[in-house]
């Protein structure tokens, strides 16, 4: 018989008289000559409850099958007389296929903290609360990939290993083939070192997506990327993902629009398809989370310039930790306020001055901005990152020259300056962050499988 899940059964519409269902016992208890199960097998949120009469063959597995076993139970899916569930199952056969000593399962009936759920992560998928986070970010990465499907751009997987730092901001993790002993001994040489040069895990697809899309038009790459930055802050992780696509003979408007059109194609789907885990989430993570979600798809992005935005938060009445001037970068605070409060829904601020931005990005006309913007998102900040790339190979190089980049470390990508030069645009989305605003955890290492942090590597 093939298996039915669980979520498939909770939702059915009508009986059915032979039903096999797999899963993990959430709980057990017996009554009168009765043993109650409530299964769980990842397919949703929901339980089904069955129902085993203590005189069935097989019975006895039912007393072994306390909260976490894994079981098999067969048998007729009926209407429900209990409160808050239209079906439970009529089991006919029993099977217990793993046992879960109750004595030292971590995870019992009890609600436990987000920090012990960490510490446990290869056992947290089974949770609620994580089941759902898990399920979200499924949904929202096949949103990633059908989005751009659906605007004809190409798929590209961009190098993990580079020579290159790409924010130019010197946070990467070193690579090495050589021996550490050696290397204590010697002194670390690049030369010899297995690529004769420094490696690094990459921060971003961006450059490389740049030389594809200056010949294919537009790509995205949606993969992982690495910082070494010693920050034990809610929005800080040292592996995450990022959605990065670059388009050709486009400007800021156009990679503004792209970025506004992509979050809300990703949050119609995630309400569309995952309403149950919304709604759960709703009483684990953040009470306001369907309205929120139904705001950014239905209102999309409020643009704004980034002078403007000093002004704003300027003239607020809030006394800020971190001061705000014209020059300054944006911290979480400014951001959050812009968004949450102030306009209430997702900020677009554009042009950035010069000096807070990569070199990459294209210097304004002013000589004082450049075509940069941010995404900045209610209850999460900023959450996009993007510019119109400097086309101009005398440009760039002053930019480069400015900024302490040696442009000889970057003669591939300036060839791309070189050699039909082209207008061009893109940005980064930072997906564990955009996972954060879909569930309303308040922590990116809940946001992610199996968290990379300072001090933090278990699997």
């Amino acid at each position: 018989m093939r298996r039915t899940k669980v979520a498939d059964a909770v939702r059915a519409e009508a009986p059915a008289d032979a039903v096999l269902i797999q899963g993990w016992v959430r709980t057990r208890r017996s009554s009168k000559g009765v043993h109650f199960l409530e299964l769980n097998d990842g397919s949703g949120p929901e339980t089904l409850q069955v129902v085993v009469d203590a005189d069935l063959s097989g019975a006895g597995e039912v007393e072994q099958s306390a909260t976490g076993a894994a079981v098999s139970v067969e048998g007729a899916l009926v209407e429900s007389p209990g409160r808050g569930q239209t079906w439970e199952l009529q089991a006919r056969e029993v099977r217990l296929l793993g046992a879960a000593d109750p004595e030292v399962y971590p995870l019992q009936k009890k609600r436990h903290s987000d920090e012990f759920l960490r510490s446990i992560a290869h056992l947290r998928f089974r949770s609620n609360k994580y089941g759902a986070v898990s399920r979200v970010r499924s949904t929202a990465a096949l949103a990633v990939h059908d989005f751009f499907r659906e605007r004809d751009f190409y798929c590209l997987h961009t190098p993990i290993l580079t020579a290159s730092d790409c924010e130019g901001a010197g946070e990467l993790f070193k690579v090495t083939a050589q021996d550490p002993e050696r290397i204590a001994e010697k002194g670390y040489s690049p030369e010899e070192d297995f690529f004769g040069k420094r490696t690094y895990l990459t921060v971003s697809g961006q450059l490389a997506a740049e030389a594809a899309a200056c010949g294919l038009g537009q790509v995205y790459t949606f993969g992982p990327a690495f910082r070494a930055e010693d920050s034990n802050t809610p929005r800080h992780a040292a592996e995450f993902w990022m959605v990065e696509p670059e388009v050709a003979f486009a400007g800021l408007g156009e990679i503004v629009d792209l970025a506004g059109e992509l979050l809300v194609f990703i949050t119609g789907r995630v309400l569309s398809e995952r309403g149950p885990d919304i709604d759960l989430l709703s009483r684990f993570a953040e009470t306001d989370l369907s309205r929120r979600l139904e705001s950014v798809r239905d209102q999309g992005l409020h643009r704004l310039e980034y002078g403007e935005a000093v002004r704003i938060l300027e003239q607020s009445e809030r006394e800020w930790t971190y001061p705000v001037f014209f020059g300054a970068d944006l911290q979480t605070e400014h951001e959050r306020y812009l968004a949450e409060e102030h306009f209430r829904s997702p900020v677009a601020v554009l042009n950035y001055p010069r000096e807070i931005k990569p070199f990459y990005m294209r210097e304004n006309e002013d000589e004082r901005t450049v075509a940069g913007f941010d995404v900045l998102l209610p209850a999460v900040g900023e959450i996009v990152g993007g510019s119109q790339r400097e086309e101009r190979l005398e440009v760039l190089q002053r930019r480069m020259r400015e900024m302490g980049i040696d442009p000889a470390d970057y003669e591939w990508y300036l060839d791309l300056r070189r050699y039909g030069s082209a207008p061009h645009a893109g940005f980064g989305l930072g997906f564990e962050r955009l996972v954060m605003f879909l569930t309303g955890v308040g922590n990116i290492r809940d946001a992610i499988p199996f968290p990379r942090a300072s001090g933090q590597l278990e699997y």
